[in-house]
């Protein structure tokens, strides 16, 4: 088991640092430059003695942009290992720093929608398989599907058309209020959760499908075996045979596949933020793209396979201490 362990997080190791050299190129190689911005905006004052070539020249000698892409990312990787990525160049900042003012936010979004999916996508699997072929199972599974095919993009205006627009239940965008900051505590705090309701129930949507599919098949799978048929022969209430014996035989690929959700809901959530503009770290680093600010670019997609591969080693390793055929492998 050990050696498993220390064989899988090599290759956690191996994956991480390669992907994150792929993300590094591919941000050296876009067409937006931030020290192409800053040197044109410096060229452009009045005040400037120097061209837009002498900044440019500058910049790039200052932000390390006038090496290669390799020896960038490898001065790039000799820092961050050392926990410092720099500072970012569009928020002024640390980035770590700004990380950890916005990522409660990120949190706090997709941990609840996390539990709402469980809650939702469980319970319903299960009760689409144990009704295979009924209409029950139709309409659960036209849900999910529906989920599945949805767009981020579409599903979001959907809702803020028909919340915000029609209905004006909630704001179109924002965390907070325009009277937040003339709010007690306690205020405050209801009104950040009542902005954060439609980009949660938007992630909860678009996830629960893949999870509810996953979960009826897995649930199909276990009544269809032998152990359960025994247990019906003798004589159990299905109650029993289903809550006792199959769902919790269900749990254990399950348990293993939620492990894969958390990174992807942060990659998701992208989108969501940015569409709902909650300063969260996915709409913080949407910024930080556009802006070129490869400080900031680099420490959010290196954060995103990071968490991918973690989540990849705790599923691996609890396969292997259900099924120690795994080891071998």
């Amino acid at each position: 088991m050990r050696n498993f362990i220390l064989r899988r997080l090599f290759l956690g190791i191996f994956i991480t640092f390669f992907g994150a050299m792929v993300v590094y190129t591919v941000i050296r190689s876009l067409p937006t430059s931030y020290v192409e911005a800053v040197a044109r905006q410096r060229a452009s004052n009045p005040l400037s003695t120097k061209t837009y070539q002498e900044w440019l020249d500058q910049l790039n000698e200052v932000y390390k942009l006038d090496v290669g892409i390799i020896p960038g990312f490898f001065g790039w990787m000799g820092n961050a290992v050392q926990g410092d990525f720099g500072e970012s160049w569009h928020f002024g900042i640390p980035v770590t720093e700004k990380f950890s003012q916005v990522i409660w936010y990120s949190i706090i979004i997709n941990v609840i929608t996390f539990f709402v999916q469980i809650f939702i996508s469980i319970p319903l699997g299960n009760l689409a398989a144990q009704k295979q072929y009924s209409k029950t199972d139709y309409a659960i599974t036209v849900f999910a599907l529906m989920g599945i095919s949805l767009p981020t993009f579409f599903l979001a205006t959907i809702l803020k058309y028909v919340f915000s627009i029609k209905l004006g239940w909630f704001d179109l965008y924002g965390l907070t209020g325009r009277f937040h900051t003339s709010m007690t505590p306690i205020q405050q705090t209801f009104d950040i959760a009542y902005h954060m309701v439609l980009p949660i129930v938007t992630l909860t949507m678009l996830s629960i499908g893949g999870l509810m599919r996953y979960t009826r098949t897995n649930m199909l799978e276990v009544l269809n075996s032998d152990y359960i048929r025994t247990a019906r022969a003798k004589g159990l209430s299905e109650r029993v045979v289903i809550n006792k014996h199959a769902f919790r035989n269900t749990m254990i690929p399950l348990v293993s596949y939620m492990s894969y959700l958390i990174p992807s809901m942060f990659g998701g959530s992208l989108i969501t933020e940015t569409l709902f503009q909650i300063p969260g770290i996915g709409y913080i680093s949407y910024q930080a793209i556009l802006r070129g600010d490869i400080p900031f670019a680099m420490f959010y997609t290196t954060f995103l396979i990071l968490l991918t591969q973690i989540s990849l080693i705790i599923a691996d390793i609890m396969y292997a201490v259900v099924d120690p055929r795994v080891r071998a492998n």
